[in-house]
């Protein structure tokens, strides 16, 4: 397959001046973190209610837990730093998709064990998470048609809040892999972990093929040690993030392709994995603004366009039909969800402070995004600047809505990975530098906050 030339060049001014520009945001966005981390204690102190639990990353109280096993993500940092540049520079394509998703799943999983051996799977045995709701599956028509009616705050037999929360995809999921025989919260983890690990190597295809392959491998040493891995391991979020990145990275391929049956194959996938991800989480419906950059800017041929989004859409459709026929009916789904939201705990409280949320929703998604991406936001341009443009969108439209408060370093997942192509406009001398202090950030907030994810 042929990939587009790279042209994500900086606009020609001189390279202090690029780095002075780069380091400037960073310190800038720094600044605005430090500002509503103080914001949000202030609130609490004077007896605000943000009802977010203990290890939100701004608000959590910060507790440190330094040990011997600290050393595991640090070792995983060094090799990352050390030798991620030249490997990326080198190993064979399919090689590096490879080594790229074993190496940013063993950074998640690296960075969950500095807090215990047996921190790995915990997150997924919480009250509030899918697999305590698994038992109670009894049948994929039975659930659909049933599924609203537990959802309502106070209803008999409510669901677990996270499952509440969603539409009934994610449930399905984990109780798919319990019939299978991969039931428990280890296999939950796996699910969670491969998911996440398999999202950046998504994203990896698709800046291929829109930017070219030196930008690919420019980003990789990037997508490894991404500090959002801090909640990749184990977060249901990174598995979403890894089903939705898979669906954009297939419209782009479909995009770039000559023949018209690979195409419209790779566009169906497309659209049957961001049709799933529909039912997965509401939020990722602002997933269409990815789909629709990768599409529109692979291509000028309206033709091609509009046949690549009519097969999407039939993909998407057809995930529709099968979990409406089943009795579910996502408007519905949704409606419901966000009046659940508006009865939930403490909302009165937390919208009394929606202008805290609104900063603080950006602020948890930069932390978890990490100085590199926003170095490299400031230099990002030409077609490969679509892909963190559409996933800013995404969350801006999540953030907008009102009904996300908090969390947004996990909840945003599917979104930030797709910031990391702004990593493709560093400077080769710089690389180095900007992974080390990526990694620095992930480890410092595994180490001094104790996250429930």
């Amino acid at each position: 397959m042929a990939t587009a030339p790279t042209d994500t060049a900086a606009p020609p001014v001189s390279g202090r001046g690029r780095s002075v520009v780069r380091v400037g945001l960073v310190l800038l966005v720094a600044a605005g973190v430090v500002l509503v981390w103080v914001h949000g204690r202030a609130i609490i102190r004077a007896g605000g209610d943000l009802h977010l639990r203990g290890g939100a990353v701004l608000t959590g109280a910060v507790h440190p837990l330094v040990s011997v096993r600290v050393l595991l993500p640090l070792v995983v940092a060094a090799a990352g730093v050390l030798w991620g540049p030249s490997l990326a520079r080198r190993l064979r394509w399919p090689w590096l998709l490879t080594v790229t998703t074993v190496g940013a799943a063993a950074w998640a999983v690296a960075l969950a064990l500095t807090s215990g051996w047996g921190r790995l799977a915990e997150p997924m045995t919480s009250k509030h998470e899918y697999l305590a709701d698994v038992g109670r599956v009894h049948g994929f028509g039975r659930l659909l048609s049933t599924f609203v009616d537990s959802v309502p705050v106070g209803t008999p037999g409510q669901w677990a809040t996270h499952v509440a929360g969603h539409p009934p995809g994610a449930l399905l999921s984990f109780a798919l892999l319990d019939r299978i025989g991969l039931g428990g919260p280890g296999w939950a983890a796996v699910l969670c972990i491969a998911g996440g690990a398999l999202s950046v190597t998504a994203v990896l295809v698709t800046v291929r093929v829109i930017g070219g392959e030196p930008a690919a491998r420019t980003v990789a040493p990037f997508a490894v040690l991404f500090p959002g891995a801090v909640w990749i391991a184990t977060s249901p979020d990174a598995y979403f993030a890894g089903v939705t990145a898979w669906g954009v990275a297939l419209l782009a391929l479909a995009a770039s392709r000559r023949v018209p049956g690979v195409a419209h194959l790779q566009a169906l996938g497309g659209g049957l994995l961001l049709g799933l991800s529909l039912y997965l989480s509401f939020g990722l419906g602002a997933a269409g603004f990815l789909a629709l950059a990768v599409v529109l800017v692979q291509t000028r041929s309206v033709g091609r366009v509009v046949r690549v989004l009519a097969v999407a859409a039939a993909g998407v459709l057809a995930v529709a039909a099968v979990f409406t026929l089943g009795g579910y009916w996502w408007f519905e789904g949704i409606t419901v969800d966000a009046q659940r939201v508006r009865d939930g705990a403490a909302f009165d409280d937390r919208v009394a402070h929606v202008h805290y949320f609104f900063l603080a929703n950006a602020a948890a998604a930069a932390i978890a995004a990490g100085p590199a991406v926003v170095a490299g936001l400031a230099g990002i341009r030409g077609r490969l600047l679509w892909l963190p443009l559409a996933a800013l969108a995404g969350m801006a439209v999540s953030d907008a809505s009102g009904l996300v408060l908090g969390e947004t370093e996990r909840i945003w997942l599917p979104f930030l990975v797709w910031l990391l192509p702004a990593t493709a406009s560093l400077p080769p001398r710089s690389h180095r530098f900007w992974l080390a202090l990526s990694a620095l950030l992930a480890v410092t907030v595994e180490v001094l906050v104790r996250s429930p994810w």
